[in-house]
């Protein structure tokens, strides 16, 4: 559970938003703040890290990552694979422009989005590009990311 610390320290979980050699840009998937590094320990874009940060002296207007408690890595894809039967079902009772989630068995989650058809390839390519994609596979604790779609419907799938 993210928490403030004595200095202005954070503690929570944090997407990896931008990295390079110099920087590194951390959102937290809680709070919705960012922190941008002073330099980068060695994190890479769509890392999600559990630990702390705290400002950087000595203008604190940047941070340093204190402590990783955990570090994995998010793997966004988009499948050849078409939506599930599950998916269509959905879809089937849901208005076009409309988002149904559902919780899957284990862990994760299925977001189903019907979309017009002449858009399916759009909605794939800004769901794969959304930072609240990488976010939201932080906040559920899930590696992987995988995007289906068929004309009209794109899959989103939550996976450990």
């Amino acid at each position: 559970m993210p928490t403030d610390e004595d200095g202005g320290r954070r503690t929570g979980r944090f997407v990896v938003t931008h990295a390079d050699d110099a920087s590194a840009v951390l959102k937290n998937v809680d709070r919705g703040q960012v922190h941008t590094l002073a330099e980068n320990p060695g994190v890479e874009q769509r890392d999600v890290i559990e630990g702390t940060v705290a400002p950087a002296p000595p203008m604190q207007v940047a941070y340093t990552l204190l402590e990783v408690e955990d570090r994995r890595s998010v793997t966004v894809t988009e499948s050849a694979e078409p939506p599930t039967a599950q998916a269509r079902k959905m879809a089937a009772d849901q208005p076009r422009g409309e988002v149904t989630r559902r919780e899957r068995a284990g862990s994760g989650e299925l977001h189903v989005l019907s979309v017009p058809e002449t858009d399916t390839d759009q909605a794939v390519a800004d769901v794969l590009a959304d930072e609240a994609t990488l976010v939201r596979a932080a906040r559920l604790g899930v590696g992987r990311v995988e995007v289906r779609s068929e004309p009209g419907l794109v899959s989103v799938r939550y996976l450990p």
